[in-house]
């Protein structure tokens, strides 16, 4: 209906400069958005107050002359003026008929369109650091970045999922470190464990693998290791020590002891069993990549370097203290940053450089990059390298998600991946369900913090959105079986035929936000805002509960009978396909 008003107002315009001998070239495309008072129409455009310049008159009055050149349309009751100008568009009541058998027409398609006409989009999102599970700070990620993905789709983007593994770099040692050392532990060697380690479980369990499948053929001497190291700083920092020192010293230590063949074994060791478990909890998750792309392969493939040279080339570096930098500050960040350091190994910002300038390399139009909050100040510094590479960092939008806190009975539970004290994403998919966690990820603005009530996502009552919306669809499909229980035949073809029964206040409102489906879709796409679908989704189920409330369905007078089923199938194909873009399922009974 939005569409069809934007191709009447278009005739309007051309109307205009075929009786004033002007182009319409330079005309802006007709911005038409639903009204928030009903009293206002249905829709309403400002185009009048955008023209009135280019026009030499006043805003109303081209308002008229749009209005007057308007050619008739059955969908539109009337046209009003208010206010300086706009114009308010009331469609008339048989415009909304028109939406049911639109809706089971199209079926799975209802909602989607070819808005991005295929331009290629890559969304990289979670990318968490294979060191540990995916515990729930990262579900959310996961949940958002998926929905993006697929809404993108769903209007028309080639999208391509990504995951960049972060398999190289310091986080990578200790963690290959700390599961050395629970190995010793399972020799029978005295630890003392590093404070900076990593702690978890799964730590543990890596490090029997080894013990198990190779004995004591990595083993060492304890006093050995640590000979000669720095204090740690002890669990608390109390001790006086250094703990970064520290856990530096005994990476040394165990590529040393080790060599580089056993050490790279373990290495790999923690690598692949973390990094198969994200893959499986993510699969299990609903979210699946077109790319697993690894960080080790930038500087394999001298992708790292080559990034360093047209910074170099460009004349945005420069050395001080050994270290080469990058004049960052140039182009905006708060300070430079080193690219290269002292020891001539280039840092992880290198590494990110080259990854970006890879990704426009590979032609996506845009690409979108869901980070933790945490990083909001990474953003400007990988903007400014692109820019100063001559590359156009417009194409690159950074979203950040903020933190999710998680509640069990009224108390926060604590997340740390260092400490091991976190709630894995595989828990918390089991405890209260994918559809529930899926659902809840996405109901907030991404830059909102997210209060995940677990006793609420796991009740079943109207309280809990992701139950409502879902017993919304499961009553439609009740209404169904009761029809073929008492052999009502059910006719599910997209006519109009006895539409016109449709009368009911209950039933124009859900007529009404039925139509509003593609809308919300393509704003919850270009606008990155899934919340946006859960909100409607929960609206159309409140729509549908009210009026089942209200109405029967099953009556004796058959043409209201097969009205109303047309109505609430529509209703139902609109429930599936939205709780599908959310990765929900929608079930059949509850």
């Amino acid at each position: 209906m939005k569409q069809a008003i934007i191709d009447l107002i278009r005739v309007a315009l051309t109307r205009l400069d075929e009786a004033s001998a002007t182009s319409s070239a330079g005309h802006p495309e007709p911005q038409v958005e639903r009204t928030r008072d009903a009293t206002h129409g249905d829709f309403a455009t400002n185009l009048a107050m955008i023209l009135a310049k280019t026009h030499r008159s006043k805003p109303r009055e081209v308002a008229e002359r749009l209005v007057a050149a308007l050619p008739a349309s059955p969908l539109i009751a009337r046209v009003e003026i208010a206010g300086p100008g706009f114009i308010n568009f009331f469609l008339a009541e048989d415009a909304y008929r028109q939406v049911i058998p639109e809706i089971l027409r199209a079926g799975p398609d209802y909602g989607r369109s070819d808005q991005g006409q295929g331009r290629r989009v890559q969304v990289e999102f979670v990318s968490a650091n294979p060191t540990g599970p995916l515990h729930v700070g990262h579900g959310r990620g996961a949940a958002y970045g998926a929905v993006v993905a697929d809404l993108l789709e769903a209007v028309g983007f080639d999208v391509h999922r990504e995951y960049y593994v972060n398999d190289a770099g310091r986080q990578m040692d200790i963690l290959a470190a700390s599961i050395w050392l629970r190995y010793l532990e399972l020799c029978g060697e005295e630890v003392a464990f590093p404070s900076n380690g990593y702690r978890g479980d799964y730590v543990w369990d890596i490090a029997a693998t080894l013990h198990r499948e190779h004995g004591e053929a990595y083993r060492a001497d304890a006093a050995e290791v640590f000979a000669g190291l720095p204090p740690d700083a002890g669990p608390d920092g109390q001790d006086g020590g250094d703990k970064e020192a520290h856990i530096d010293g005994l990476i040394t230590a165990a590529k040393r002891l080790l060599g580089d063949n056993r050490y790279r074994y373990v290495f790999e060791l923690g690598l692949n069993t973390i990094l198969d478990d994200i893959r499986e909890d993510l699969a299990q998750f609903g979210v699946t990549y077109q790319e697993w792309y690894s960080e080790r392969t930038l500087a394999e493939s001298g992708a790292v370097n080559r990034a360093v040279e047209r910074l170099r080339e460009a004349g945005h570096l420069y050395e001080q203290s050994g270290a080469l930098w990058f004049r960052s500050s140039a182009f905006g960040d708060a300070k430079d940053r080193v690219v290269v350091r002292e020891n001539g190994q280039s840092t992880y910002f290198a590494s990110d450089i080259a990854y970006h300038l890879d990704k426009l390399e590979r032609g996506f139009e845009r690409v979108i990059d869901i980070w933790g909050a945490d990083h909001h100040g990474y953003v400007p510094r990988v903007k400014a390298a692109l820019s100063a590479m001559g590359e156009d960092a417009g194409r690159l939008d950074v979203l950040l998600v903020q933190f999710a806190i998680l509640y069990r009975g009224g108390e926060k539970a604590q997340m740390s991946t260092r400490s091991g004290e976190f709630v894995t994403l595989r828990q918390l998919r089991k405890e209260v369900g994918r559809d529930a966690a899926r659902f809840f990820y996405v109901m907030r603005r991404c830059e909102q913090h997210l209060d995940f009530d677990l006793d609420l996502a796991k009740s079943e009552s109207s309280d809990n959105p992701v139950y409502y919306v879902q017993y919304a669809h499961a009553r439609v499909c009740s209404v169904l079986r009761q029809a073929a229980e008492r052999g009502i035949a059910v006719d599910p073809s997209p006519g109009t035929r006895h539409l016109e029964r449709l009368t009911e206040t209950h039933e124009m409102a859900l007529q009404r936000t039925l139509a509003r489906y593609p809308e919300v879709v393509e704003a919850a796409a270009l606008k990155a805002e899934p919340h946006q679908l859960t909100q409607y989704l929960r609206e159309l189920a409140n729509d549908l509960h009210t009026y089942y409330n209200a109405h029967p369905f099953l009556v004796e007078d058959i043409d209201l009978r097969d009205a109303r089923i047309k109505l609430i199938l529509a209703v139902r194909e609109v429930l599936r396909n939205g709780l599908g873009l959310l990765g929900v399922s929608a079930p059949e009974s509850m």
